[in-house]
């Protein structure tokens, strides 16, 4: 997206997480497949998390959250999420089941968008710490636009959440 400006929304920050198959790679390629979106421009990535799933019995979750610029408008990211998703083959079925890739959009400045099928801020994110770690790593200032609380003051709120930092030689925080 080189000398391409980005919208005036601020930046977009997208919560990606696994816990199927191998999830450190996933979220690797998923980050690189990320970059490579045409008017999309990856500026940073957070370190990698491990999670407690919420929801049913299953595996610990890696989580990252990656900040970017684009031009596109939120339906038309969210769209190529999707098609990411479906690349590493995800299949929607049991809330907070299982994923192979879970990619959402977080936060988008102070834009709120209220579509079917789209709703940004994340509904959730002040509830999830493992979105709220990675996201205040990378800007423990953004401000949830309905809250109006910054992203660490909604980290504070959430406790009840084992996150912590894993170091992986497949994700590397930029």
């Amino acid at each position: 997206m080189s000398g391409i400006p980005p919208n005036d929304d601020g930046p977009v920050y997208v919560g990606l997480g696994a816990n199927v198959g191998d999830p450190e790679r996933t979220l690797a390629a998923a980050a690189d497949e990320l970059s490579r979106l045409p008017d999309v421009e990856l500026r940073r990535r957070s370190s990698l998390y491990a999670a407690a799933p919420i929801g049913p019995a299953q595996p610990e979750f890696r989580n990252a959250v990656v900040s970017l610029v684009t031009r596109r408008s939120p339906a038309e990211l969210l769209a190529a999420l999707l098609s990411i998703e479906r690349a590493h083959g995800r299949v929607r079925g049991e809330r907070w089941g299982p994923r192979v890739l879970d990619l959402d959009i977080l936060l988008w400045g102070d834009r709120v968008v209220d579509e079917p099928g789209l709703h940004v801020p994340h509904p959730e994110i002040h509830r999830r710490r493992f979105a709220l770690e990675p996201l205040a790593e990378l800007d423990p200032g953004a401000r949830h636009p309905v809250l109006q609380k910054m992203v660490a003051e909604l980290l504070a709120g959430v406790r009840d959440q084992a996150v912590k930092r894993v170091d992986s030689m497949l994700w590397r925080p930029r």
